[in-house]
């Protein structure tokens, strides 16, 4: 099993128990680890790895060691465990929904585009909150993370329909419910963005950013409803195993670094909302 899939696996190990259990209702911590560790996939970037990539579960959220380099910024996955001094320990409640949502520190300083802030705008107010109080509650690390260096003024893009916070009726729809998820997830960031830049209006979907790493290049995929291009022609069945086990619908395995086993951790219904959501995309070349 290559090292990549050992990390994710690790991250989902350490994950409380409960998540994704349709025969109970999940607690307010339940249900934030159940984003945390699954769709939203924050250990991605904030979570320190050790030899391999393999995700450090002994300092969860404490600070991610990859350097983004841009023409606009230079950053570092924050610190976001509670320690005081190097984490967001000082932080309250509405400091913590503010950065998440608004791209804003408590001093001020803006975050930069890294940190897909722009997609968190739809969260409902319980899972907001949920997530908060999830991060606020694992153990706090003290692990200085270089500041980021800003170069340009900051532009994030946001997907259309995801301006403002969903409510609850609006995710008692599987279709709706799905681009709540894919919004969250932030999916659309890699699936939409290509070398001229993002346009979700003309492009969501496509595919085109290439990630490079131990795997060689990987492309994200369209993953619009075009029946040749994209996913039009694959059944449900197809797209949830691309989603959680990374096959092709030959059973070819796909290239990271998208965290299927991550998402593996997601309900039945949520996949199946997400499908659902995935089939009304606009068919895109």
């Amino acid at each position: 099993m290559p090292r990549w899939a050992l990390a994710c696996i690790a991250a989902i190990v350490v994950a409380p128990v409960g998540f994704g259990d349709s025969a109970r209702a999940q607690s307010q911590l339940e249900r934030g680890g159940y984003l945390v560790n699954g769709i939203l996939t924050c250990g991605n970037c904030h979570t320190p790895r050790g030899p391999g990539g393999v995700f450090d579960m002994a300092r969860p959220l404490a600070g991610g060691p990859q350097t983004w380099d841009t023409p606009q910024y230079k950053v570092k996955g924050s610190n976001i465990t509670p320690d005081k001094e190097t984490g967001i320990g000082n932080w309250t409640s509405e400091q913590l929904k503010r950065a998440i949502q608004d791209g804003v520190r408590p001093n001020g300083t803006p975050l930069s585009p890294q940190m897909p802030f722009g997609f968190y705008k739809i969260f409902t107010p319980a899972d907001i909150d949920a997530v908060v109080a999830y991060v606020k509650s694992v153990p706090a690390t003290r692990n200085a993370v270089e500041p980021p260096v800003y170069k340009a003024p900051m532009h994030v893009e946001i997907p259309p329909g995801a301006e403002k916070p969903f409510t609850e009726a609006d995710m008692a729809d599987p279709v709706k419910r799905g681009f709540y998820l894919v919004t969250i997830g932030h999916c659309m960031e890699c699936h939409t963005k290509t070398p001229a830049g993002t346009d979700f209006k003309n492009s969501l979907g496509r595919g085109g950013e290439e990630f490079k790493g131990p795997w060689g290049v990987s492309v994200a995929r369209n993953i619009t409803s075009h029946k040749e291009k994209g996913i039009g022609g694959w059944t449900d069945a197809e797209i949830k195993a691309a989603i959680t086990q990374g096959k092709r619908r030959d059973g070819t395995p796909l290239k990271p670094p998208m965290g299927y086993p991550l998402y593996a951790t997601m309900t039945d219904a949520d996949l199946s909302a997400i499908v659902a959501y995935l089939r009304t995309v606009p068919p895109r070349e």
